[in-house]
């Protein structure tokens, strides 16, 4: 027997899937990393950080699954999207990675928009804002030169990675989507947009599709990570649509709604949908496009909750799910690094309002399950207001679906029905995008037919959604009365 390897390095932690050539998942690991906030709206990842994970990942992957690392017919690697990295001449970084989250730049990203934002938004499909690159990039010139005069690479995350595996710098067109250096109607690099960031295209790396086999492991990566020298790597894409690829939706109407690090409600299109509050990426499926909505921290507000506060998330969801609907006043907004749709605002802090000597800590912790609820309905109203049609069933992804609990609320507030698959983890469908690039699968249908197992439905109880949504009267309510106040400081 065969294998396909798929590694996905998400906000928090790194997994690793691998299947069989029949579509069977043969054996799962993960490893945890931090997230860093060395300032106010910083927030960064230590490369050391990806590199210690991918090799602890596939040693205990080996280990577990108990094949031969000679076996794997080929690797590939995702991540979150526009996460930078600037590298000196020698491919060394000169400092963390600036994850796409940081909010630093909205000085910069202000700038664009005001003087450029219509010709940016031509370009890239998206209106500048401070989770894109280019904005990024101009923050570091103008607060950390020394380190910006000594760039000579800007590798974004899953590239880096790949290239600690192969020796080789490229990306894929999908991550340059993101970018804000990359003219999506041309599909290449952006000269004018490139000098605005302050670079040469000389200094990003060349862009090739996501199926391309771009090198193999070296004989130090074998070392490392325990996988055989010379197994093929291909250069893999971004972790959403990874996630949207292993949930099965390839076609037009498919719709996700994702509780992970950052929230997504994407669907299915043959056409991008440019608005500043959507983010328009490429599908892998041929012609097909997933523009969605953005919440920034869902599954990220759970896990600084938890890791705040103290508990085990099974815990605190038994807790949780002994309380009324609306936590009896208690509201949260997750606004820990800002908000996208639909207000595209950096500057929104997070909330708990609301609070009583009556309330307890399983008050506030299911104030933080609803409050993600309610940003992600935000999402979708925002979403139905543009008239893009979709299907009534959603596949629900992302880590924080393993909660029943959360599972049925999100399902409950956004008031549509949400199917779960066996994993639809964006670490299987990286090995099953190493499928399609060495043959194993004919195309993206033919690898969902194979490997996506639909496991359970959850249908939302219509009484909850009248309950819900009386509650976020109130959540929008707050957000309108603190918005000015957080807009000042």
């Amino acid at each position: 027997m065969k294998y396909l390897l798929g590694i996905d390095f998400g906000g928090g932690a790194s997994k690793a899937t691998l299947i069989d050539t029949n579509g069977n998942i043969i054996a799962e690991n993960t490893v945890e990393y931090p997230t860093l906030y060395p300032e106010a709206k910083a927030c960064e990842q230590n490369p050391k950080d990806w590199i210690n994970a991918l090799c602890d990942n596939t040693n205990t992957l080996l280990s577990k699954s108990g094949i031969n690392s000679s076996d794997i017919l080929a690797i590939a690697i995702d991540s979150a999207t526009h996460t930078s990295l600037v590298c000196d001449e020698n491919f060394i970084p000169l400092r963390n990675a600036i994850h796409w989250t940081d909010s630093r730049s909205k000085k910069q990203a202000d700038k664009l928009r005001e003087e450029l934002g219509d010709e940016i938004f031509k370009k890239s499909f998206h209106k500048p804002d401070t989770i894109w690159t280019l904005p990024q990039l101009i923050w570091l010139k103008e607060n950390e030169p020394e380190i910006f005069a000594g760039t000579k690479y800007i590798f974004f995350e899953k590239d880096y990675i790949r290239y600690y595996l192969t020796g080789v710098y490229c990306t894929d067109y999908i991550e340059a989507e993101g970018s804000m250096l990359f003219e999506c109607n041309k599909m290449q690099w952006d000269e004018e947009l490139c000098k605005l960031a302050g670079i040469t295209i000389d200094m990003l790396p060349k862009i090739v599709s996501p199926t391309d086999i771009i090198g193999e492991v070296t004989l130090d990566a074998a070392k490392a990570t325990g996988l055989k020298i010379g197994t093929p790597v291909i250069c893999g894409t971004t972790d959403t649509v990874m996630e949207v690829f292993a949930s099965g939706a390839v076609n037009k109407g498919d719709v996700t709604v994702k509780l992970a690090t950052a929230g997504r409600i994407c669907v299915i299109t043959d056409k991008p949908y440019p608005d500043r509050h959507l983010v328009n990426y490429s599908h892998i499926a041929k012609g097909l496009w997933y523009p969605g909505t953005a919440t920034k921290s869902c599954a990220a507000s759970y896990r600084w909750y938890r890791d705040t506060f103290g508990g085990d998330y099974k815990e605190l969801d038994s807790d949780a799910a002994k309380l009324p609907i609306g936590c009896e006043g208690l509201i949260f907004h997750p606004y820990l690094n800002g908000e996208l749709t639909p207000y595209a605002d950096p500057t929104l802090c997070g909330s708990f309002t609301g609070i009583r000597a009556t309330h307890t800590k399983a008050h506030f912790t299911r104030a933080v399950l609803e409050g993600v609820a309610y940003s992600l309905l935000d999402s979708k109203l925002y979403l139905d207001s543009l008239n893009i049609p979709y299907n009534t069933v959603a596949t629900a992804i992302g880590g924080g679906t393993k909660g029943k609990l959360w599972r049925q609320m999100i399902a409950d507030t956004l008031g549509i029905a949400l199917k779960t698959t066996e994993s639809a983890d964006s670490s299987l469908g990286s090995a099953m995008l190493a499928g399609i690039a060495v043959g194993i699968f004919k195309d993206a249908n033919d690898a969902v037919k194979k490997c996506v197992k639909e496991v359970d439905i959850t249908y939302p109880n219509p009484e909850n959604t009248e309950k819900y949504h009386k509650v976020f009267e109130t959540y929008k309510k707050i957000q309108v009365a603190l918005a000015p106040i957080y807009n000042e400081r």
